[in-house]
């Protein structure tokens, strides 16, 4: 095997397992593996800190004048794949350094089923959203095997199907609506929904700026008739991502 196909093994190896795995310890919550026995006040600083350094690290790598600026150093292939790499490691150290604090209460009765049926909703559009992306490469991996393939990497094209007929963001609605379904109320937790819920909503705003310089005039007309995260106006048409 040559060296060139040996690092692009390695690369989608280290994506998949430090994306995916990351991504199944945020599932079970922030916090609780590593407890440093802090103060309320100590706990909630680091816990801050921890978010704004995933945050910056999420919104800055995905910028294209950074991408840019990689590409002059990193094959482009891999760009991707770093990325999630990267987004891995952070997003593992801030749910196993997160600390918790008192819980000041817990829904019970009908407000704790709400929480349940909304998760498990939100779930279940999470999963609808990601599988609508037939093309979605969360974990930077196709253009690699593009590469491995001798073939060129799939241009990215608009696709308008699913859930992103009623709201351009399914997936950060459904994160958004898991953040808040959560029976627990404690200061850490608090400090948790309101941190990345404002993360989620100006990642959105950034996002949209990427895929309008990408797609153009096509994903404005989208902008036009799918609203960004509240269904409010009914699906768009199924082949409106095709004009």
């Amino acid at each position: 095997m040559k060296k060139n196909q040996v690092k692009d093994a390695a690369m989608i190896l280290a994506a998949i397992v430090v994306g995916c795995g990351s991504i199944g310890l945020l599932a079970f919550g922030p916090g609780g593996a590593v407890d440093l026995h802090l103060s309320r006040a100590g706990a909630l600083a680091l816990d801050a800190i921890l978010s704004l350094a995933f945050f910056v690290q999420h919104s800055v790598m995905v910028r294209r004048p950074v991408k840019a600026a990689m590409a002059r150093r990193i094959p482009e292939r891999y760009l991707g794949a770093i990325y999630a790499i990267t987004s891995g490691v952070v997003l593992g150290t801030v749910v196993l350094l997160w600390q918790r604090t008192e819980t000041w209460a817990v829904a019970t009765g009908p407000l704790r089923w709400a929480g349940i049926a909304l998760s498990l909703l939100a779930t279940a559009g999470f999963v609808w959203g990601f599988a609508s992306l037939r093309h979605h490469d969360p974990l930077g991996i196709r253009a690699i095997r593009a590469h491995r393939a001798g073939l060129p990497e799939p241009a990215a094209a608009l696709q308008v199907r699913g859930p992103y007929r009623w709201v351009r963001h399914p997936l950060y609605l459904c994160v958004l609506v898991l953040f808040w379904a959560n029976p627990e109320v404690s200061a850490d937790r608090l400090l948790f929904n309101l941190l990345w819920s404002a993360w989620v909503v100006l990642a959105t705003f950034l996002e949209e700026r990427d895929l309008t310089a990408e797609l153009g005039v096509q994903y404005l007309a989208y902008r036009q008739r799918v609203p960004m995260l509240l269904p409010w106006k009914g699906p768009a048409p199924a082949d409106l991502g095709k004009e």
